[in-house]
């Protein structure tokens, strides 16, 4: 009877999991009528065809069950390739009794300077790991680039500016290393996902802030870089949605109702005028973390402003949608080229 009882139950498994990618492949080819939306693209030499997504984040987790979408490593033990060298635990500030620490990986053969790369992992402010975007690091200094992926202090034992601080530091250690690096000073980019995304944002549009500064070292350096990917970061913490996000709760040191002022200091959004740098945001519409209409906001304030920038608004992706290769693919094409026509050139060994 047992035998039987697992014959029947192993039999109506493989029914569900056929169903599971029948409905998986129907979604991931067949698609759905995209989002209306304005049109906030510029820079059209950015143009490249996005994976087509689903209906709803449900309908992703179900495409991933059935195995239809094939997921990547992207923290962990990345072997770093030929032609680059890597250097972990550089300490590139420090807050008190605490080490602030970066990896970093270069081209083996460098000749002229070539743009810095600060990758920010995410994790609501409060977890993560530098070696979570070593997967990009190792492959943008394949490309020719030298890339850094920065730690930083955590919520809710440091509330913001910390992190934000600690980025800047980061930076200003860049750039006051720039001739030993073989990096441009003038060509210094911060690249983060969620939380890491905002505080590539911030560091973006908040440059030289003697109240985000810190004094985790490198004082009297600019902390201003010359362009900002953001992958769905949040960029405005006074919304609803965001005072009720717990991770927003651990990482300011007030409430809203205590001081609205600092809640607007912490959001992009509210940081951004003209003379701010070039973005390139990636976000997917059926994200339920960090909300697409955040990266609408800020795109359409970038238009405002006549700051260039792509907003890669991706149809039916989530959050953390980067872990899938299609779109981890098309992410990496997006960002080679943006920094291509930011800086008018690709980067060279």
């Amino acid at each position: 009877m047992k035998k039987i009882l697992r014959f029947v139950f192993g039999i109506a498994m493989l029914a569900v999991l056929v169903a599971l990618g029948a409905a998986g492949y129907f979604l991931l080819w067949q698609g759905h009528a995209p989002a209306k939306r304005p049109d906030l693209v510029r820079l059209p030499a950015m143009s490249i065809e996005a994976p087509r997504g689903y209906p709803t984040q449900n309908a992703v987790m179900l495409s991933l069950l059935a195995g239809w979408v094939d997921l990547i490593k992207i923290g962990g033990d990345i072997p770093v390739p030929e032609g680059v060298t890597e250097e972990k635990d550089i300490e590139y500030g420090r807050v008190g009794s605490k080490p602030l620490q970066l990896d970093l990986y270069r081209p083996a053969q460098l000749g002229a300077p070539v743009p810095g790369l600060i990758f920010i992992h995410g994790g609501g402010w409060k977890m993560g790991s530098r070696t979570d975007y070593k997967y990009y690091t190792v492959r943008f200094a394949k490309q020719g680039y030298v890339a850094a992926t920065v730690g930083y202090r955590f919520a809710p034992e440091t509330k913001f500016p910390g992190c934000v601080e600690d980025v800047k530091c980061a930076i200003r250690w860049m750039r006051e290393n720039a001739a030993k690096l073989n990096v441009d000073p003038e060509r210094i980019v911060t690249i983060g996902g969620s939380a890491g995304g905002h505080l590539a944002l911030m560091a973006g549009y908040a440059p030289d802030r003697p109240e985000l500064e810190g004094s985790g070292g490198h004082p009297g350096v600019s902390s201003r870089v010359a362009a900002v990917v953001d992958f769905y970061g949040p960029t405005d913490l006074t919304t609803p949605f965001a005072l009720a996000a717990n991770e927003v709760r651990q990482f300011m040191p007030k409430t809203y109702e205590e001081d609205p002022a600092l809640y607007k200091l912490a959001s992009p959004l509210f940081q951004l005028d003209a003379s701010d740098p070039p973005t390139l945001i990636l976000h997917g519409t059926v994200d339920t973390i960090v909300p697409v209409e955040q990266s609408d906001r800020l795109a359409e304030k970038l238009q405002e402003l006549k700051i260039p920038y792509y907003y890669a608004r991706i149809d039916g992706w989530p959050h953390a949608m980067d872990m899938a290769r299609p779109i981890n693919e098309y992410a990496l094409q997006l960002i080679g080229k943006f920094l291509e026509e930011t800086f008018k050139k690709p980067a060279t060994p």
